[in-house]
C-alpha cells in the first residue's frame, strides 16, 4: 500500500492538495511504514494540471492524506480508487502511524461550489 501525503512546504501537511507539487509517500508493508520518500513534481504533473489521469508516481497512491481539497479532486481520486483523507494533523509521520493505528480522525470534505472553468467540463 502506498500513502501520499501533500506537504507544499517538506515539512506539514499542507492543504490545497490539488496544486501542491510536494508529496511525501510511504510505502506500507504488513501494516508498519517500509519506506518514506519525498517527490516533487512539475506543475503538469499535478492533480490539478492532470485532469482525470494521474501521473506518476501518484498513479499507484492508495491513500491521500491533506490538510484540504475540493470537492472535484476529492471525487476524481473516489473515481480511482484512492481514499482521500483530510485532517488536521499537521506532522506527516503522525498522521501516518495515526491511520495504521485506525485512530486519524477525518474531518468532513464539504462540497465547495466555486467551480471555475479551465477550459474543461467538470
Amino acid at each position: 500500500m502506498q500513502i501520499a501525503i501533500s506537504s507544499q512546504n517538506r515539512r506539514r501537511i499542507t492543504g490545497h492538495a490539488g496544486k501542491c507539487r510536494n508529496f511525501w509517500i510511504y510505502d506500507i508493508e504488513r501494516g508498519a511504514v517500509a519506506g518514506k520518500r519525498l517527490i516533487e513534481l512539475p506543475f503538469e504533473q499535478s492533480f490539478h494540471a492532470s485532469h482525470d489521469a494521474f501521473a506518476a508516481p501518484l498513479a499507484d497512491i492508495n491513500v491521500l492524506i491533506t490538510s484540504g481539497l475540493g470537492n472535484g479532486l476529492y471525487l476524481r481520486l473516489k473515481r480511482h480508487g484512492i481514499l482521500a483523507i483530510v485532517t488536521d494533523e499537521t506532522d506527516p509521520d503522525a498522521a501516518v502511524q495515526a491511520l495504521l493505528e485506525n485512530r486519524l480522525l477525518p474531518l468532513a470534505v464539504v462540497p465547495n461550489n466555486d467551480c471555475h472553468t479551465h477550459g474543461h467540463a467538470h
